[in-house]
């Protein structure tokens, strides 16, 4: 049975909080009820039958180091038993703690990181913790095979650079297509920032930048997945800036799609 926890941390953003509140409220959208339970292929995802809902790790407070040795430490101990996990966050930062306990389960994990952002940088408001940072400091710790970037839209020159030094795969959203996808290897990880989408689509995010994905591409995407997911992260939702709940939905359905992925 898949494993869900809720990641409520934030202190890692470098422009807005409110991610932390993300979990609740996309657990609210199951509660409500104005959406069923089944995902697209006919799946029905429903707690205690498809997952098990672990709940919100609790943080006594907003140091970013304490943070990251708590979500790696309850992470580890959630894949003891071979449990899939998909966690909600949180800021991207979340995932930095989150993969590294995965990189102990699993050797040579593989990375699809679905963003409008690199999340590459080497340094940024000299905060090693930092959102902007989660993918510089696992490439640089060595213990991922690969890193697959779709659908960034804002790089840097000093993103790039990091690209060209790691050997990262890009698939900038300008250039956007599914051929990626023969490519993927297992185990495969999947983290998903919600600004991967158009902001049309999700307004609740903290960085809003035109130009991004349809609900349905991302859907397709994921859909079209033929290699083991052994975990995800949903990120970067942010209910202060939603509308009418919109991005929770969204987030919603990409749980569930999710899931019915993993538990293939």
């Amino acid at each position: 049975m898949i494993k869900l926890i809720g990641v409520p941390f934030d202190a890692n953003s470098s422009f807005l909080r409110g991610p932390s509140q993300a979990p609740h409220r996309i657990r609210l959208m199951d509660i409500e009820g104005s959406a069923n339970r089944f995902s697209e292929n006919g799946s029905l995802v429903v707690e205690n039958e498809t997952y098990k809902d672990i709940g919100d790790i609790h943080f006594e407070d907003t140091n970013p180091e304490r943070a990251f040795n708590l979500i790696k430490q309850m992470m580890a101990s959630l894949l003891t038993d071979g449990s899939k996990v998909l966690s909600i966050g949180g800021d991207h930062s979340v995932s930095y703690p989150i993969i590294s306990a995965f990189t102990e389960r699993y050797e040579g994990l593989n990375i699809l990181h679905l963003d409008a952002h690199g999340d590459l940088y080497p340094d940024f408001d000299d905060n090693p913790y930092s959102h902007a940072s989660p993918f510089a400091r696992l490439l640089e710790e060595g213990k991922i095979n690969s890193l697959t970037q779709v659908g960034l839209r804002s790089l840097t020159e000093v993103q790039r650079a990091q690209i060209r030094k790691y050997g990262t795969r890009l698939v900038e959203m300008k250039d956007f297509n599914y051929d990626f996808l023969k490519d993927l290897q297992a185990p495969l990880y999947i983290s998903l920032d919600l600004d991967v989408l158009d902001p049309a689509y999700a307004p609740g995010v903290s960085h809003h930048e035109p130009g991004g994905m349809t609900s349905r591409e991302l859907l397709k995407l994921i859909q079209s997945i033929h290699v083991e997911v052994v975990g995800a992260d949903i990120v970067e939702y942010n209910p202060v800036r939603d509308v009418h709940n919109m991005t929770a939905m969204v987030g919603y359905k990409m749980m569930k799609e999710l899931m019915v992925k993993m538990a293939q």
